[in-house]
């Protein structure tokens, strides 16, 4: 039988003593065992100090991910802006302000025919005066060759011409507005500088210089003449030249001529001064003449707008009394009347407040029709 230090099935075979010489060496007693102290290393211990971890802190900033890069591009926008607003307040060059609009400076000049007034048919009056070659209506406002400025191309040019053809053609042809009608087409027309003065000037006319509705646009007053034909005969012209590099300057010079008659009725018609003009002929038309000088400004706005800034009107029309200073609207004689004598009042130099003095002037016979009938 085994010892009791055997193992149950005994020794190896062929080991003697089972073998425990052989290990006696390497066993460790009791209080050996009893004595040691065992330790575990942690998984990071066993990989090494200069192992990096396979996940990294996240931090604050890191966990706001796109929330970050989001308050970081409203800082930077409102960074921006300010900066931007900061320059355009102590920025040394600052855009020039555009030009204020100047007030149209207006007179109207009537011209008294030496004689009556010749009457007969409109045909046989335009045939028969000066304005028989004239052409009709806007047909006779042309528009001028063209050649581009410093500043200013061609196209530019011809677009501020043809913003003033439409203005002589709605002021001086439009039957609505010789005849006292509506003046929207015109306005509509005038640079937004102007609109006030250019309203007073039809709902407060003065004989001031600038507040003349005459001064504006061709009108007859309704209660007194009438359009004996509807077509006008014009002739005259236009040229445009550079002011600087934002403004254009357009002259026109045209002449109209209208052939009328009195409202029906009239009567004996006299003059602001009360002189008898004596009574129109029956049934008979006459020409009335009339000629504008008109000085205009165009800026780079009103090439966009399709608008104009009157400066300067001179009209002259005849045949009138010169007492006819009315500034509402032009008064022509008919035919058979007579200017008379009167004349102006006298103009007082002194007076400071007087811009457009009394003015009037003869109207030449020979641009009085000779009319193919003599008037009985």
């Amino acid at each position: 039988m085994a010892g009791p230090g055997d193992p149950p099935e005994g020794t190896p075979n062929g080991a003697p003593g089972g073998g425990e010489d052989e290990y006696r060496s390497v066993v460790f007693d009791e209080s050996f065992v009893r004595a040691a102290r065992l330790q575990e290393f942690s998984a990071d211990e066993r990989l090494g100090e200069h192992h990096a971890p396979a996940v990294k802190t996240r931090h604050a900033w890191a966990r706001l991910g796109g929330s970050r890069q989001a308050v970081l591009l409203v800082l930077l926008i409102v960074l921006a802006f300010g900066t931007a607003v900061y320059m355009g307040i102590r920025h040394p060059y600052k855009a020039p302000e555009p030009a204020a609009t100047q007030p149209l400076r207006s007179a109207v000049v009537p011209l008294a025919p030496a004689g009556a007034v010749p009457g007969g048919t409109p045909d046989d009056l335009f045939g028969h005066s000066p304005a028989a070659d004239y052409r009709i209506g806007a047909a006779g406002v042309n528009l001028p060759a063209v050649a581009r400025t410093e500043h200013f191309s061609d196209s530019q040019i011809v677009s501020a011409l043809t913003t003033v053809k439409d203005y002589i053609v709605r002021s001086s042809l439009d039957p609505a507005t010789l005849t006292g009608g509506s003046v929207r087409p015109v306005r509509l027309l005038i640079d937004t500088g102007q609109l006030d003065q250019f309203d007073r000037s039809l709902a407060h006319p003065d004989n001031n210089g600038r507040h003349a509705a005459t001064g504006w646009l061709v009108r007859f007053d309704p209660r007194e003449t009438r359009l004996a034909a509807r077509d006008v005969r014009v002739d005259g012209t236009l040229s445009a030249s550079e002011l600087g590099p934002d403004a254009l300057d357009v002259t026109a010079d045209y002449t109209f001529v209208y052939a009328v008659r009195p409202a029906p009725a009239p009567g004996a018609r006299q003059d602001g001064a009360g002189q008898h003009l004596g009574k129109a002929t029956p049934g008979a038309a006459s020409l009335v003449t009339v000629r504008r000088e008109m000085h205009f400004r165009i800026d780079r706005d009103d090439l966009t707008d399709h608008r104009l800034e009157l400066l300067r009107s001179s009209l002259q029309a005849g045949p009138m009394a010169c007492s006819a200073q009315s500034a509402d609207a032009l008064h022509p004689l008919f035919a058979g009347q007579r200017a008379g004598d009167a004349r102006p009042s006298a103009t007082d130099p002194y007076a400071r407040d007087l811009t457009n003095p009394p003015l009037c002037g003869q109207l030449a016979p020979s641009a009085e029709p000779k009319p193919a009938h003599p008037i009985r």
